[in-house]
């Protein structure tokens, strides 16, 4: 196939200086089963990604980031990749994935694709030749091999636990049957760690870099960016429950310095294409600050803001996490992110139909009626922030997470391990429904390959579309106002206004944004002229009352000043 550079035709200023596009940029994130089929088979693929590009236009976000579609075994829905060249045919070919990045280029968008450098696939082919080989096979150095404690090596080399449960390693048996040595997997057993000191693993990376930026991707968004490195020696934590100190603590295994070699060897190359082309780093860090880390001048572009992200819908809270996300980035001169879901996380209309302080991942529904009233209001206000935002899939289409999914139809990994996550991933990356009918509700002609709720279909893409109160025409309005209005996403700061308890209220050059969190109408000072609001389609509306504006329980508004 022909490789080529490709970039939008906005990649830069009439004046040809470089945009910066990824410093205010909305970009929608594509989980590539679950967004549409084009085959029939049941699951998501390229062609079926193509086919929606359109629609995602006119919703109106700048960039497209694609979860992983390599060839792999799907032990980890593709986070296991056996090859980062090819395309794994349960999504298409690589000249599906050729013709999605030039049809996204031919509508304006821009294309992110998903790297996984911490591990690989335990079907890579330098992991099976390790396999093969044996001991003192060359290519173990590419990966974490010990031999284990205790007499005969039957206990693992250090006390380290996988993310997924249970012991981070596992025992390898040699080639003549014998047991053998240990390797080191921080999530599923299928998915081995790199050794990143190994200098055959940092030039196959950037032999990759390259591989799809002469593809013309814009941009990678880095999976685990803060785990490559492990502290030297590999020293035990000490400690059980482990995942209960993540984003707490800079571990052995996580956040290590010498990550961010890597990320200033990788800048240099992005710096060899033209079009401005882009690092994101999934990166969890105990601080805003450290994250910043990952983000300075010749490093990466963007790092995730998770401590946004696990926020409740409360306004001293939010006040609070807002204000340390845009100081921490204004050191460094990076934009700072907001996100409020993805494909590891229950989805934000489920998250704030909840009580506060349940974490992320949780497996009742809530109310579903103040849930999605909150996640409206949540989407104005991060769209209000400076910065860049990130949309998940179908959170524009208000979908809750399903959360009773029944047990033989999960494959989240972690869903069957005894401890470490909850596992129930699934309930978010459950197919988006496009139509009111069929039997996936125009995701494919095949079905789905999660089951999806009969309430779906009052929440399609096409029973949302005209209609003035859904949640869709809510997104579609404030990405239209968004692109109408540059302060929205530029800047590194907010001007707080003074505001009763339970509401946030900032401006911004001629813009106001006022957030009421609490369940109760509250009136505020009138800012200016009504812009847009996230008051439902129940009735409930802002009133004008003189001088103040009233605003409705759950209630972003958005106002020119």
């Amino acid at each position: 196939m022909t490789q080529h550079l490709a970039a939008p035709a906005d990649a830069a200023t009439p004046t040809g200086t470089p945009s910066g596009w990824w410093r205010d940029a909305v970009i929608y994130q594509v989980y590539p089963r679950s967004f549409a089929d084009g085959n029939g088979d049941g699951m998501g693929d390229l062609p079926g990604i193509r086919s929606r590009l359109p629609y995602l236009k006119a919703l109106g976000v700048d960039a497209v980031w694609l979860s992983p579609f390599y060839a792999s075994p799907q032990a980890d829905a593709g986070y296991d990749v056996a090859d980062y060249r090819a395309i794994d045919p349960m999504f298409g070919t690589l000249h599906d994935a050729d013709a999605v990045i030039r049809e996204a280029h031919a509508l304006g968008l821009r294309i992110i694709v998903d790297l996984v450098p911490n591990h690989s696939s335990d079907q890579h082919e330098w992991f099976q030749r390790a396999l093969r080989e044996g001991p003192g096979s060359p290519l173990r150095e590419r990966y974490h091999f010990r031999t284990g404690k205790g007499a005969n090596g039957e206990l693992p080399p250090n006390d380290w636990e996988s993310i997924f449960g249970g012991p981070a390693w596992t025992r390898t048996e040699n080639p003549d049957g014998t047991p053998g040595d240990w390797y080191l997997h921080l999530f599923a057993p299928e998915q081995p760690d790199f050794n990143w000191e190994h200098p055959a693993v940092r030039d196959e990376f950037r032999s990759i870099l390259r591989f799809w930026l002469d593809m013309g991707v814009d941009g990678f968004r880095v999976d685990v960016a803060h785990g490559l490195v492990k502290a030297a020696g590999l020293p035990d934590i000490g400690a059980h429950d482990q995942l209960k100190l993540l984003g707490n603590d800079v571990m052995p295994f996580f956040d290590q310095d010498g990550v961010h070699e890597i990320y200033r060897s990788w800048r240099n190359v992005l710096s060899e294409y033209d079009g401005e082309r882009v690092l994101v780093a999934e990166a969890w860090t105990p601080t805003v600050d450290r994250t910043a880390n990952y983000v300075r001048p010749d490093e990466m572009h963007q790092a995730f803001n998770f401590q946004y992200l696990g926020t409740h819908w409360d306004a001293a809270e939010l006040r609070t996490v807002i204000d340390a996300s845009l100081a921490a980035m204004r050191p460094v001169g990076a934009p700072t992110t907001w996100v409020l879901s993805n494909h590891d996380v229950t989805r934000h209309a489920t998250r704030f139909a909840n009580p506060a302080g349940l974490g992320t991942q949780l497996r009742t529904p809530g109310d579903r009626e103040l849930g999605l009233r909150r996640a409206r209001a949540a989407t104005l206000l991060m769209l209000a922030l400076p910065g860049s935002a990130y949309v998940y899939q179908g959170e524009e289409l208000g979908l809750p997470d399903v959360t009773d999914l029944p047990d033989e139809v999960r494959q989240d990994p972690s869903f069957f391990r005894a401890t470490g996550q909850d596992g129930f991933r699934d309930g978010c990356r459950v197919p988006i429904p496009w139509t009111a009918e069929g039997s996936s509700y125009g995701f494919g002609a095949g079905g789905s390959w999660l089951p999806q709720p009969a309430t779906w279909a009052a929440l399609s893409v096409e029973a949302q579309t005209g209609d003035p109160g859904s949640t869709l025409e809510l997104y579609r309005s404030a990405l239209a106002v968004r692109r109408e209005r540059p302060e929205l996403g530029a800047g590194e700061s907010v001007e707080w206004l003074e505001a009763p308890e339970g509401v946030l209220s900032f401006r911004r050059d001629g813009f106001a944004c006022t957030a009421n969190t609490t369940g109760r109408a509250i009136s505020v000072p009138l800012p200016g002229r009504l812009l847009l609001s996230s008051a439902d389609s129940a009735g409930e509306e802002i009133r004008i009352v003189d001088d103040e504006a009233v605003l409705p329980a759950d209630t972003t508004a958005w106002w020119a000043v």
